[in-house]
């Protein structure tokens, strides 16, 4: 009996769920590279990828009031700041995404669930226009709902996400899986009583994800097969 199954008393979920940067995808340079964009913009030094991987998490506008304050903390900046430097933002965001990669372990991991019926979903709080480009770009093959950070008039860790994909697939919280790499991500899982895995390799603002307390906490998404 495989990893996943365990999870499930033997039985496959049936439903799957997944964050998307930092989950099955390593986003981080491409969104920096748009940050440094924005930033140079307004005649600022670059914020580079380390910090900007520590920020990303909590949507684009958060992202981009953090690299204004140059730090996680960002509540002195202005809202009318923020959002002219997030159309930028957008903008230069919006364009090549080729060196966003496809984390070790997922393909196989999303062809495992494709070939057994499982029920596929990304809840993300990456802006929805971004998302399914950006699955379609890195081959990651078809879900069956999509959810991004605009989608509802709430995002993670705010499970409102998983409840409506949930109800959307007649998947009772026992048989639903969500899985992700951040405290946002296991929050929402709690939040919406379903078991959440926890991949290592990801975003959490610098805290290490197995502090947050995921039922399993993996490697590669391939281990679970």
């Amino acid at each position: 009996m495989n990893a996943l199954m365990r999870l499930f008393d033997g039985a496959l979920p049936q439903l799957v769920m997944f964050d998307l940067d930092g989950t099955l995808v390593d986003s981080v340079p491409d969104l920096a590279a748009a940050v440094d964009h924005m930033l140079a913009l307004r005649g600022r030094p670059p914020a580079g990828v380390e910090r900007v991987r520590d920020w990303v998490g909590n949507g684009a506008l958060v992202l981009v009031r953090r690299a204004l304050a140059g730090s996680l903390a960002h509540d002195g900046v202005g809202e009318a700041e923020a959002r002219a430097a997030l159309d930028d933002f957008f903008e230069a965001y919006s364009g090549d995404h080729s060196a966003t990669a496809v984390y070790p372990g997922v393909m196989p991991f999303l062809a495992w669930l494709r070939e057994r019926g499982v029920a596929l979903a990304v809840i993300t709080n990456k802006p929805g226009q971004f998302v399914a480009p950006i699955l379609e770009e890195k081959g990651l093959g078809d879900f069956d709902w999509i959810i991004g950070g605009d989608t509802l008039p709430v995002k993670k860790p705010d499970p409102a996400g998983l409840l409506h994909v949930m109800r959307a697939a007649g998947a009772a919280p026992d048989r639903s899986l969500f899985i992700g790499d951040s405290r946002n991500d296991v929050l929402a899982a709690r939040a919406a009583g379903v078991t959440v895995v926890a991949v290592d390799y990801g975003y959490n603002h610098g805290r290490p994800v197995a502090a947050e307390g995921p039922d399993l906490l993996v490697d590669s998404l391939a281990a679970l097969i």
